[in-house]
C-alpha cells in the first residue's frame, strides 16, 4: 500500500522592519537558529535580508512562520539564544500532539504565573494545559517525562498562590528512594540525610523566591520541605501541596499523602512512570493512583509526550531513544 507524501508548498515572508542586527540576532552566528528551526521542522529556508522564502509541508511552513515571527518580536529587546529557539519549537510544535491527547481546548490562550521575581510561561499547549489545570483542580497529576516542566511550574504555581494570600504555607514532599544506587549510611542528622532528596525542590524554590525569602519563610514554617514519611498523620488546611517523583510512593504511601490534603489546600502530584526506583515487586503509587481517580471530579490529569522536552534538545532525543529501546525489548519478549 503506497502513501502520498506531503505536498510541499512555498511561502514568501517579509519581516519588519528591516533591521540588520535585529535580523543577525534572529539568525544567529552562521545562521544557526535558522538552520535549528530547518532541522526540527523538515523546511528550508532561504533569505536575504528581510525576506524569507520557506520552503517545505503546508503544516510545518505555517509554524516555521510563527516561530520566525516570535523570535523577531524577540530579537527586539532581547537576545535569541539557541535555548530560545528551542523553548518556541516546542511552544508551536506541540499543538498537534495536544490535540491528539485532548488538551487543546483546555490550553487556549496566554498562560503564565507571576511571581515578585518574574513571569513564568506555559511553553506549548500541555504546559499551559498544566497550568490550567492547577489553577482550577484541587488535585493535579503532571504525568510524563524529565525535562517537561512538571515541577518548575508546580513550584512556581505555589508560590504564585503564596504571594496572593491563596494558601497560607507551602509543603514540598518526595519520597526518600535511591535512584537505582546504594548509598549506604550517610552522616550528620536527619535533615542532612534527607536533603540530598529534596534538592530539587530547594533549587526551584531559590529560583523562584531567592536564597534568603526561602530561608526567612522556611524558619516561620511558611515553607516546609519534608520526606513523604514525615507527612504520616497530618491534615494540611491552607496549603499548596506539592508530591514531586511520585512514581517512587508505594500505593499505601499514594494512598497516605492524598488523604493529608485539608480544607482550602491545593495538591499537585508529579512523576514519571518510565523511572521507577522502587523494588520489583512493588507497585507505584502513581501508576495505581492513575487507574483508581481517573474520571473522579476535580481532579485532573495533564500527560507529557517527549515533544513537551524544554531542557537541552539532547534530552528530548535520549528521551526517545530510550523509549525506542525499551518498545524494542518489548516486542521480542
Amino acid at each position: 500500500m503506497s502513501t502520498t507524501a506531503p505536498q510541499h508548498i512555498r511561502l514568501d515572508l517579509v519581516l519588519e522592519p528591516d533591521d540588520g542586527a535585529r535580523l543577525a540576532n534572529l539568525s544567529g552566528p552562521f545562521d544557526a537558529h535558522l538552520r535549528a528551526i530547518e532541522l526540527g521542522l523538515g523546511v528550508e529556508i532561504r533569505n536575504r535580508g528581510n525576506r524569507f522564502r520557506l520552503v517545505g509541508p503546508r503544516d510545518e511552513i505555517e509554524r516555521a512562520e510563527d516561530v520566525l515571527r516570535d523570535l523577531f518580536a524577540l530579537a527586539e529587546n532581547g537576545v535569541v539564544t539557541p535555548e530560545t529557539v528551542h523553548l518556541s519549537l516546542v511552544e508551536h510544535g506541540s499543538e498537534q500532539v495536544a490535540a491528539e491527547a485532548g488538551a487543546g481546548d483546555a490550553a487556549e490562550g496566554d498562560i503564565s504565573v507571576r511571581t515578585k521575581r518574574g513571569v513564568v510561561r506555559g511553553r506549548g499547549v500541555m504546559q499551559k494545559s498544566y497550568l490550567r489545570n492547577i489553577a482550577t483542580h484541587d488535585l493535579s497529576f503532571g504525568i510524563g517525562p524529565a525535562g517537561t516542566g512538571k515541577t518548575y511550574l508546580a513550584v512556581a504555581s505555589a508560590v504564585q498562590a503564596l504571594e496572593r494570600d491563596r494558601v497560607r504555607r507551602l509543603v514540598l514532599v518526595r519520597p526518600a528512594v535511591e535512584a537505582g544506587e546504594k548509598l549506604g549510611f550517610l552522616p550528620g542528622d536527619m535533615a542532612q540525610k534527607i536533603d540530598p532528596y529534596l534538592r530539587p525542590l530547594y533549587d526551584a524554590l531559590y529560583e523562584m523566591l531567592g536564597f534568603d525569602r526561602v530561608a526567612r519563610l522556611a524558619e516561620r514554617s511558611v515553607i516546609e520541605v519534608a520526606p513523604l514519611a514525615f507527612m504520616r498523620g497530618r491534615t494540611l488546611n491552607e496549603s499548596f501541596i506539592i508530591l514531586d517523583e511520585a512514581q517512587n510512593t508505594t500505593v499505601e504511601q499514594m494512598k497516605m499523602f492524598l488523604t493529608r490534603i485539608g480544607f482550602g489546600s491545593v495538591a499537585v502530584v508529579t512523576g514519571d512512570v518510565t523511572q521507577i526506583d522502587l523494588p520489583k515487586n512493588m507497585t507505584s503509587g502513581l501508576k495505581h493512583a492513575m487507574q483508581v481517580l481517573d474520571g473522579v471530579p476535580s481532579i485532573s490529569f495533564t500527560h507529557f509526550r517527549n515533544e513537551d522536552v524544554v531542557r537541552h534538545p539532547l534530552v528530548q532525543a535520549i528521551v526517545r531513544a530510550y523509549d525506542a529501546h525499551e518498545g524494542r525489548n518489548k516486542d521480542a519478549g
